[in-house]
């Protein structure tokens, strides 16, 4: 029996004047998120009818993988660069 894929869903709301920030780190953190291993898809997308709302939707093999990715990013210029700004997240399992 294989294990369940962890499926991430939400939105960040950058404010106004951190968005320049958000938006130059956001390349490099959706890259290296990719390469990781066991992760099966990472999207993050400014929303055009929200000011400041970028749409994540992550896909990962398994826990282990999603845990990894959670540690990686603490180490990250993204984590430094949105450290403190509002996420709305739903984690599941599949």
């Amino acid at each position: 029996m294989s294990e369940a894929k962890v499926i991430l869903k939400g939105h960040i709301s950058v404010p106004a004047d951190r968005l320049a920030q958000v938006r130059d780190a956001l390349p490099e953190h959706i890259a290296l998120t990719r390469a990781e291993p066991g992760c099966l898809s990472f999207d993050v997308e400014e929303e055009a009818a929200v000011p400041g709302r970028f749409n994540v939707s992550e896909v990962f093999a398994s826990q282990v993988a999603f845990d990894a990715h959670q540690a990686r990013t603490k180490a990250s210029v993204w984590f430094e660069v949105t450290k403190g700004i509002p996420r709305d997240y739903a984690i599941t399992t599949e």
